[in-house]
């Protein structure tokens, strides 16, 4: 396996870790190579389900937010350029003066924050490029500017937060699942990939819906949903929907399922939210659905479901009704 630009950068001499304290890891992908870090002195700090197991069934220290102090932090750039900046921030103050070290793709943005962090005065100490991305590593500089509110409100009143999907606002797709549901929806509903809670709270304004169980796998959103929806009806999961189990099974789901594995375009994920769906629906259950157009789920929903069609959307979003799943949860 090719080494990493953090391996590098630590066997080549060019970075040296303090020699004691604990190292804050901040959102590393469950395939991001940590190996020529001392383990024994590295924390994990993610809050996405899928990636917090991977570490912790890997013995490392882990939680979904960082606890006490430390002597150094990596940070592990995501998508979205407010997360990344707060990220930065938070390395920053959790070490005082020790060494920061960011590690990202182009496509993630490192050479603008990189950039920004020069910017702030940061003593920025060594940079390393490699494999379309760059590692760098800095200490000092004035972050507070970059430490964006722990939550904001849309304009519509929701809590979001940096990170999270459709932090800025409702996001049409589910605007469009929530217009298109049912006057009649009853009994237990599950709200797969729930986010921060929009898609939840229009099911709950439905009487007869007995409990809505939002399943979601990314901690902040989790959070910013219990703030969000405050019906005593709603259950909160913090879990990969693709997995989540309950026995008593639903009446109904919901899904604006996502479709990206980082940068690139993944159906394979909404199509196992699909499945999901399927196994955890009753034998009459139904799935409502919406997608992106581009989005090949047909093929998909006619496998799992008896009863599957298109029942609106726009130029943009489809929508799906399924019903009578085909292979229904185990018992």
């Amino acid at each position: 396996m090719a080494r990493s630009r953090l391996t590098l950068a630590l066997e080549s001499g060019d970075f040296a870790l303090p020699e004691n304290g604990r190292i804050a890891v901040l959102r590393p992908t469950g395939g991001h190579d940590l190996s020529a870090l001392p383990l024994e002195r590295v924390h994990v700090v993610q809050g996405f389900f899928p990636d917090h197991q991977a570490w912790a069934e890997r013995g490392l220290a882990v939680s979904v937010a960082p606890e006490g102090e430390y002597a150094a932090a990596l940070v592990c750039l995501p998508r979205a350029k407010a997360h990344a900046r707060a990220l930065v921030a938070q390395a920053r103050a959790l070490v005082g003066e020790g060494p920061v070290l960011v590690d990202g793709q182009k496509t993630d943005g490192v050479e603008s924050i990189l950039r920004d962090c020069r910017r702030a005065g940061a003593r920025v100490e060594g940079v390393l490029s490699k494999a379309h991305g760059k590692l760098f590593w800095f200490a000092g500089g004035d972050f507070a500017d970059w430490q964006a509110a722990a939550e904001s409100r849309t304009a519509e009143g929701f809590v979001t937060r940096p990170g999270v999907f459709s932090a800025d606002g409702v996001d049409r797709g589910s605007r469009l699942l929530a217009e298109a549901l049912p006057a009649g929806l009853s009994g237990r509903v599950a709200d797969l990939g729930a986010g921060w809670g929009y898609l939840a709270r229009a099911v709950l304004a439905h009487d007869g819906v007995s409990e809505c169980h939002l399943v979601e796998a990314e901690h902040d959103a989790l959070e910013c949903a219990r703030l969000n929806v405050t019906d005593p009806r709603a259950r909160f999961h913090w879990a990969d929907a693709r997995s989540f189990a309950d026995k008593a099974g639903f009446d109904h789901v919901v899904t604006n399922p996502p479709f990206h594995t980082g940068r690139e375009a993944d159906t394979a994920l909404g199509q196992a939210f699909v499945a999901a769906a399927a196994r955890l629906l009753r034998p009459r259950g139904t799935l409502w659905l919406v997608a992106n157009r581009h989005l090949p789920y047909e093929a998909a929903l006619q496998a799992a479901f008896v009863e599957a069609a298109e029942v609106g959307g726009d130029s943009g979003f489809k929508l799906f009704r399924a019903a009578r799943p085909r292979r229904n949860r185990k018992e």
